[in-house]
């Protein structure tokens, strides 16, 4: 299954899926025969392939939604905030040669600090701009394997805060469906039927523990800062190449004049 998905499908998006619906599957694996392969080995199977997908569909639409709240809450998408002067994320001087470097490539002008001042909105408008160039400019993995591990963290954060919620009602479902089964069974867990129950709670309770603690908006925001400089900082990676050529021109210029110059006489 995993060859129909790229490395950020397959861990921000279809992992999240997985956390949030492991106890559901806990629960198949663990109360379902497997000894032989029936009509409700076979229901149980599509059923989850079903459930994975729609989960890290939905747990990517709900993640975009969280991440416009996120935004509006932190004044703004941090590629885009920590290009402006006020922000100390990145130093001043650095910042200077990648707005120059970017308004030589969107033939524009980088906003002035007074024009930053008077119209914060042109300016966040300029910084976005430049955010579009740089995110379509370092799609290759390869050449940009940080940012492309920050984005996946944050990916991942993102989406699985998505489905927090639902993760959370399923646990609740599943343990209710559990506890059901148990008090039919007279709280026997020393049954095998009770042992497999008492595996699902345990993990349904170490799930629920994950949830609460470690999937947060601030975890989120972390992950989005982290990329965001990150991707400001991949103009260094432009800057580079772009200074190689004229390295190498100057050095051929050289050449060549020596070459040129006459050997003293004897």
């Amino acid at each position: 299954m995993f060859k129909f998905f790229d490395a950020y499908s397959i861990r921000a998006r279809l992992f999240p899926a997985i956390i949030a619906a492991a106890p559901a599957f806990a629960a198949l694996t663990l109360l379902i025969s497997w000894k032989s392969f029936e009509l409700s080995n076979l229901i149980a199977t599509l059923g989850t392939l079903v459930l994975l997908f729609a989960i890290a569909d939905f747990s990517r639409v709900r993640g975009r939604a969280i991440e416009g709240k996120l935004y509006t809450e932190h004044g703004g998408m941090p590629s885009i905030t920590m290009f402006r002067r006020n922000d100390k994320t990145i130093d001043a001087g650095s910042k200077d040669r990648y707005r120059s470097f970017l308004a030589g490539k969107l033939a524009m002008e980088v906003p002035s600090p007074l024009d930053e001042s008077t119209n914060q909105t042109s300016a966040d408008e300029f910084y976005g701009q430049c955010g579009n160039w740089l995110r379509q400019n370092t799609r290759d993995t390869k050449k940009f394997p940080i940012l492309f591990t920050e984005n996946i963290t944050y990916g991942f954060r993102r989406n699985l805060l998505g489905v927090k919620m639902l993760a959370l009602c399923l646990n609740v479902i599943v343990v209710a469906v559990c506890t059901f089964i148990l008090w039919r069974l007279s709280w026997d867990v020393d049954t095998p039927q009770g042992s497999r129950i008492t595996v699902v709670l345990l993990v349904a309770v170490a799930h629920a523990a994950y949830m609460l603690l470690a999937v947060s908006r601030t975890a989120v925001w972390d992950a989005s800062k982290a990329y965001g400089r990150e991707l400001i900082l991949s103009c260094e990676s432009f800057l580079a190449q772009s200074s190689s050529p004229a390295k190498k021109t100057t050095a051929r210029k050289s050449a060549s004049k020596t070459e040129n110059v006459s050997p003293p006489s004897d």
